[in-house]
C-alpha cells in the first residue's frame, strides 16, 4: 500500500478540509456567542411580521379557540425548542450544529436529509420572501404616510429597494457578525407591537363592534379557521434556525452550550409573550371582526405614530432576513464546496449568497399568499419530538411519557404504511416512528401541516382576481 492510499491518512485530510470548511461557513466559523445572543436572536426569528396578523386569526377563530390556540402554542413550541436545545451536544464530544446534521444522526445519512433539509428550506426561503414582501410593503406605507401628496410609487421599487440593504447585509460572513442587526431587530419587534396594542387600547372599542366569526357562512367558517391555524403557525417559525443559533455559542463538558442557550431561550419567549398575548387580545378587542389582516392597517391615526411602527417593521424584518438567510447561506456554501468542488473563497461566498438575495428580491410580491401556505407544512411540532422519542425513549408513565404520548387505538392504514417501510427501512426504527400509540404532538403538527394549507389555499384562490403581479 502506497502512503497515498493509507486510509488513515485519507480520513486525517477528509477531517482538516472539514474543519477548514467549517471555518469558512456562517455558522460554524465564529463561537464567540453568549446567552443574550440566543435571546435576540431568537426573537428576531419568531416575532415577524406575523404578530401582526394574529388579532385576524382571533377574528376567524372566535374568543375561546383564539386565546386557546395561541396560548398553547406558544406552550408546546416552547416545549419542542427545549427538546432541541437538548438534542445539539447529545452525542458526547460532538455538536449537531445544523438542523440536517441532527436529522442524520437520528435518521440516518441520506434519509435524514430528505426528512429535514425540504422543510427547513421551506420556511427559511418562504420567510425571506415574505419579509422581502413585508419590508417593502412597509417601506411604501411610511412614504405614503409621510408624504401623502407625493406622487405614487409602485410597491416593487420599495422592495429593491429593501433588498438593495439585504445585498449589503449579506456580505456579513458569519452567524455572529449579524449580532447588531439582530439586536435592533428584536428591540425593534417589540417596539411595533408596543404600539400596536397600546395605540389601538387608546384608540378604544370601535361603534358597533362586533366578536362574530368574520365567516358568515358554516364553509367559510371551517376554511378560516384552517386557515387561521396557519397563520398562527407561521407566527411561531423559529424552529428552523435553533440549532444554527446554538451553534455559535462556546462549549466545554463544564459548561455546556445548552445552558447559556436554554437562558436566552427563555428570556426570549418572554419577549414573545408580551408581543402575542397583548397584540392578538387587545387588537380582537378593539376591532372585533372587521380587524384588518395586518392591525397597524387599521391604526389610521396619529399618522406619525402609524409610520413609525411601520419603519420600526422595517428594521426588524431587514434583521429576520437575515437571521433566516443565514443558514441558508450555510448549506449553499456548503452544496457548492462539497458537491460541486468549488474552493471555499470570498468570491465565492459573494457570487452565492448575491444570487439567493437576487432571486428572493425579484420573486412576484403578489405570490405572498402561496409562500404562507408552503410555511404552513413545515411542522415544527413534529420532528422534535419524533427524534426525542428515538433517541430517549421515554420510561412509560414518566412526565415526558405523559407530555409526548397520547393513547390512540393504531389503525389499518397506519398498519399498512408501517408494512411497506419495513421492506424498504430497519423495521425497528419504523416501529419507534410509528408506533402503536401516537405522540400528541405528533398528531397536532400533522394535523396543522394537512389541515392549515386548505384553508390557506381557499383564501388564495378567492383574491386570485385581484393578484397583480409586480404591482
Amino acid at each position: 500500500m502506497t502512503l497515498e492510499n493509507d486510509p488513515s491518512l485519507k480520513d486525517e485530510r477528509a477531517a482538516t478540509r472539514l474543519e477548514e470548511l467549517n471555518e469558512w461557513l456562517p455558522v460554524t466559523s465564529s463561537r464567540k456567542a453568549n446567552w443574550w445572543y440566543s435571546a435576540f436572536h431568537n426573537v428576531t426569528a419568531m416575532v415577524g411580521a406575523g404578530v401582526l396578523g394574529l388579532p385576524y386569526a382571533m377574528s376567524q377563530l372566535g374568543w375561546g379557540p383564539g386565546v386557546t390556540i395561541i396560548v398553547l402554542s406558544w406552550i408546546i413550541t416552547l416545549y419542542t425548542l427545549w427538546q432541541m436545545v437538548e438534542m445539539h451536544e447529545m452525542v458526547p464530544g460532538k455538536r449537531l450544529d445544523r438542523y440536517h446534521e441532527l436529522g442524520q444522526h437520528v435518521f440516518g445519512e441520506k434519509l435524514g436529509l430528505w426528512i429535514v433539509v425540504p422543510q427547513q428550506l421551506m420556511v427559511q426561503v418562504g420567510s425571506d420572501i415574505v419579509y422581502m414582501v413585508t419590508g417593502g410593503k412597509c417601506l411604501k406605507k411610511f412614504a405614503d404616510t409621510v408624504w401623502p401628496n407625493s406622487p405614487p410609487i409602485k410597491t416593487t421599487y420599495f422592495i429593491m429597494i429593501f433588498g438593495a440593504v439585504q445585498l449589503v447585509l449579506s456580505n456579513c460572513p458569519s452567524m455572529n457578525s449579524i449580532a447588531f442587526v439582530s439586536l435592533v431587530a428584536a428591540v425593534m419587534s417589540l417596539s411595533y407591537s408596543t404600539i400596536a396594542w397600546v395605540t389601538s387600547l387608546h384608540k378604544g372599542v370601535q361603534p358597533d363592534v362586533k366578536y362574530t366569526l368574520r365567516a358568515s357562512t358554516t364553509t367559510g367558517s371551517v376554511f378560516n379557521f384552517l386557515s387561521a391555524l396557519g397563520e398562527v403557525a407561521f407566527a411561531f417559525a423559529g424552529h428552523s434556525v435553533v440549532l444554527e443559533i446554538q451553534a455559535t455559542i462556546p462549549s466545554t463538558p463544564e459548561n455546556p452550550s445548552k445552558k447559556p442557550m436554554w437562558k436566552g431561550v427563555v428570556v426570549a419567549y418572554i419577549i414573545v409573550a408580551l408581543c402575542y398575548f397583548p397584540v392578538s387580545m387587545i387588537g380582537f378587542w378593539v376591532f372585533g371582526n372587521s380587524v384588518d389582516d395586518n392591525v397597524l392597517l387599521s391604526l389610521e391615526k396619529p399618522a406619525w405614530l402609524v409610520a413609525t411602527a411601520n419603519m420600526f417593521v422595517v428594521f426588524h424584518v431587514i434583521g429576520s432576513y437575515q437571521v433566516f438567510a443565514q443558514p441558508v447561506f450555510d448549506m449553499i456554501q456548503a452544496f457548492l464546496v462539497l458537491k460541486m468542488n468549488f474552493k471555499p473563497t470570498g468570491l465565492l461566498r459573494f457570487v452565492a449568497r448575491i444570487s439567493y438575495v437576487v432571486s428572493d428580491k425579484y420573486y412576484p410580491s403578489s405570490a405572498r399568499p402561496m409562500i404562507k401556505v408552503l410555511s404552513h407544512f413545515v411542522v415544527i411540532l413534529q420532528l422534535p419530538c419524533i427524534m426525542w422519542l428515538i433517541i430517549y425513549k421515554p420510561k412509560r408513565f414518566s412526565l415526558s411519557w405523559f407530555t409526548n404520548w397520547v393513547c390512540l387505538q393504531q389503525s389499518d392504514i397506519f398498519t399498512v404504511f408501517r408494512v411497506l417501510l419495513c421492506d424498504t427501512f430497519p423495521c425497528n426504527l419504523i416501529n419507534i416512528i410509528i408506533p402503536t400509540k401516537f405522540q400528541i404532538c405528533i398528531i397536532l403538527g400533522v394535523l396543522l401541516m394537512i389541515l392549515a394549507p386548505i384553508g390557506a389555499l381557499r383564501g388564495l384562490i378567492l383574491q386570485a382576481k385581484d393578484f397583480q403581479y409586480y404591482s
